[in-house]
């Protein structure tokens, strides 16, 4: 068992593909090869039932947002899902409540609908994918949004990404500031990304 940082990755139907799997990717090969194990990631379902993303691409969470165990990090994908979740008070809440004690909230993609629908991105800079830049300003009108920007440190405390791939930076770039630029290179060389920031 890691020594460090959880990170609970929200898995939903019609999510992204690479919105949940690269996250994944980054801070699983993070934990299995950066200094001390300093991350491990599990997946949470809005049930405990199998998640069927774009594609077909189908996720069995290993929890359910009623028992999910506290995480130092919540990854919230995007994708068209996302926009079934802004109206599911229940998800809602619990997002509200995971961001209230997390080390670092994170969204990729069209996940900042979700934060923004749950009140998470009042007054803060914020990106989105391209597509959904009006709908997240609409949603959250005091956010700013960053448009062109690939991913945005929101706060200390959120960091946002723009669309798909995109969020395998952020996650990198979480690597880098949580555990060490080692640990987010020697990610990178595993993974063979082009990284940048």
């Amino acid at each position: 068992m890691s020594t460090g940082r959880t990170v609970a990755i929200l898995a939903f139907d019609d999510m992204e593909v690479l919105d949940f799997a690269g996250p994944y990717e980054v801070f699983n090969v993070a934990g299995e090869l950066g200094e001390g194990a300093p991350f491990s990631v599990f997946s949470v379902g809005t049930t405990g039932e199998p998640v069927v993303g774009r594609g077909g691409f189908t996720v069995v969470p290993m929890w359910s947002l009623d028992d999910a165990p506290a995480s130092d990090l919540l990854v919230v994908p995007g994708g068209a899902g996302a926009r079934r979740l802004l109206d599911d008070e229940r998800l809602l809440a619990w997002v509200r409540e995971r961001a209230a004690e997390v080390e670092l909230l994170m969204s990729v993609c069209t996940g900042a609908l979700v934060l923004g629908a749950a009140g998470l991105l009042r007054g803060l800079p914020a990106t989105t994918h391209h597509d959904a830049y009006d709908e997240l300003a609409t949603l959250s009108p005091s956010t700013e949004v960053r448009r062109g920007q690939r991913f945005v440190r929101s706060s200390e405390r959120v960091l946002t990404s723009a669309g798909v791939s995109a969020g395998i930076d952020a996650a990198l770039h979480a690597v880098e500031v949580l555990a060490s630029p080692r640990t987010r290179d020697v990610t990178v060389t595993e993974m063979e990304w082009g990284w940048r920031s």
